[in-house]
């Protein structure tokens, strides 16, 4: 009997030891190796900076101020911690495998309704979509100091969950982007600001070493953060720096640094890295990569950017050097980024008063990027973690507006099913006309018929682009218009009723359907912009050449009515 029970004792602990040895994994480990080994380590987790390189040595006072603000000043933290409302404290590391493709909205100008953005998302999803880069500016509702910031129409708190709701049930990933260092336009405008300024004339870029330029910085990065608490990725721009190394603080800094402009930039955007990653862990940096293009491998690896950001390399021009873009993907790796993006544009990058978007020239630009994204696989330690299609709606805070969004509309569908099929082929041109319900005609940059969201506006701004200021100067060159209704006959009231006759009725019609056809403008306008863009659009394209129609339809019937009079003599009114 005790042998039997020893046997079945035996059996029991082998059985055990087998399936303690066999279980399978379960789904929850299984899922963090498999993630492991797609994402290559932990590159966005939390890193030491590494110190940077002190010339003779030197106390870096760049450095040393923004660790003051960062890490000596507890008062200043906690007070950053308590208004985040309980941020979450870690984003998931659950970056999709798959480049990104996302879709910039420029709001420093023209921003869109949120009702509009409820009707386009869905079909930038549709297209290829995959996420949004929402550029801020003057639009996000700043608070307390800061709401001096935000635009008369800036988007509520409402709106903005409203926006998030619509990414998320589209399945588009929203991204941030605040600028740090450069395109401060919006804000060192405010003359509460222009201390902040590093040329002290003009609001274009940030003394990064003025006092209270970081805690600027941090509050407006704090309030946006505050908003997007779920946020996975933030840009935090810093691209064009206008006038870096002109104020009298970069000056002695630089003297202190035997000239090292980079070093200069770096220390700014590196710390303001740190604050990102202590304000939200985790969170994943995206920075434009302009302002050290001309920087070594070497100086950018020693500021710790790497290790904070990855660089969005921008170029939006149709004959774009790829080889170019290759060289500083080849830095950028050389750097220790794991990660690098690229920026297209698809409207706003081809002329600063542009109002047609010209859909060749922003398909050859995407075409020539195609190339780069199939070079990718040649860089083993950088990963391409996406692209995003550009819709500059001005070239700068001061500037005027390019095209509308509705007007860009075409280009932008052209260009994602581009990015999809590898070109603009027959099965990307099919599904763009599907999609959009129109011809698309790349000869003419026209999408004929068109039925997608905006295109009442996208019809009619053709139209007045087309139609306008030609219909205007055609009746100008009219014979009788320039024989008997000069600036001169004007001025004196003289002038052959019979001769003015022969265009009188051509001007009144022409006259009202400009009306009428601007009315409908309007309405379609109204539905998708805010007041605000709607008069400055049309002051820019539109008034003057109404105005001049107007005032010619006036004098033509106030002297009419003179019957060929003698013309005003200005000597007998002396």
């Amino acid at each position: 009997m005790s042998k039997l029970l020893r046997l079945i004792v035996g059996c029991l602990v082998i059985v055990a030891m087998v399936k303690l040895f066999f279980r399978p994994s379960t789904s929850q480990d299984t899922m963090r190796k498999r993630h492991q080994i797609i994402q290559g380590g932990k590159f966005w987790a939390s890193h030491r900076v590494p110190q940077l390189n002190l010339v003779h040595s030197q106390e870096d006072t760049v450095k040393k101020r923004h660790a003051d603000n960062l890490e000596v000043q507890p008062n200043k933290e906690e007070t950053i911690q308590s208004n985040q409302d309980k941020l979450e404290p870690d984003v998931p590391d659950d970056t999709p495998t798959d480049a990104l493709k996302i879709v910039h909205l420029d709001l420093k100008g023209a921003a869109p309704k949120v009702k509009y953005l409820k009707e386009i998302f869905p079909l930038l999803l549709s297209l290829g979509a995959n996420g949004i880069l929402l550029e801020y500016e003057d639009m996000f509702p700043y608070e307390g100091e800061l709401s001096i910031l935000k635009s008369s129409y800036a988007y509520s708190p409402e709106d903005i969950e409203e926006i998030k709701s619509l990414a998320k049930q589209h399945k588009l990933e929203l991204i941030p982007l605040v600028q740090v260092f450069g395109h401060m336009e919006f804000v060192l405008k405010h003359e509460k600001y222009f201390k902040l300024r590093e040329v002290e004339t003009f609001p274009n870029s940030l003394n990064s070493l003025a006092q209270g330029s970081m805690d600027l910085v941090q509050e407006m990065l704090t309030q946006v953060m505050k908003k997007h608490p779920e946020a996975k990725w933030f840009h935090i721009g810093a691209d064009e720096v206008r006038g870096l190394g002109e104020s009298e603080d970069s000056k002695r800094f630089l003297e202190a640094n035997n000239g090292d402009m980079g070093k200069l930039f770096l220390n700014h955007v590196t710390a303001v890295g740190r604050f990102m990653t202590k304000l939200k862990k985790g969170i994943k940096l995206i920075l434009w990569d302009d302002m050290f293009r001309k920087l070594s491998a070497t100086t950018v690896k020693e500021s710790g950017l790497q290790d904070l950001a990855s660089p969005m390399i921008w170029n939006y021009v149709q004959n774009m050097d790829v080889k170019e873009i290759g060289g500083y993907i080849s830095k950028y790796e050389q750097a220790g980024f794991k990660g690098v993006w690229f920026a297209s544009a698809f409207k706003g990058a081809s002329g600063i008063d542009q109002k047609w978007t010209p859909i060749n020239l922003h398909l050859k630009n995407h075409i020539q990027w195609q190339k780069v994204i199939a070079s990718m696989p040649q860089y083993k330690s950088v990963r391409f973690q996406g692209i995003a299609l550009t819709g500059w709606q001005r070239y700068e805070h001061h500037t005027v507006l390019c095209e509308l969004l509705p007007v860009g509309i075409p280009s932008l569908a052209a260009c994602l099913q581009t990015l999809k099929y590898g070109s603009f082929n027959t099965k990307a041109q099919n599904e763009v006309e599907r999609l959009l319900g129109c011809q698309i005609e790349l000869s003419k940059n026209e999408c004929k018929g068109a039925s997608f969201p905006g295109s009442d506006v996208y019809d009619m701004v053709k139209k007045i682009n087309d139609n306008l200021e030609s219909s205007v100067k055609k009746i100008m060159q009219n014979y009788h218009v320039k024989g008997s209704f000069s600036a001169y006959h004007r001025k004196r009231n003289f002038a052959n009723p019979r001769n003015l006759a022969f265009f009188k009725d051509h001007l009144k019609k022409l006259m009202d359907e400009w009306d009428s056809s601007l009315l409908t403008f309007r309405q379609s306008m109204e539905a998708v912009f805010y007041p605000d863009t709607l008069e400055e659009w049309l002051e820019e394209n539109v008034n003057e050449n109404i105005e001049r129609l107007h005032e010619m339809l006036v004098d033509v019937e106030r002297i009419i009515k003179l019957n060929g009079q003698p013309k005003a003599d200005p000597l007998k009114k002396r």
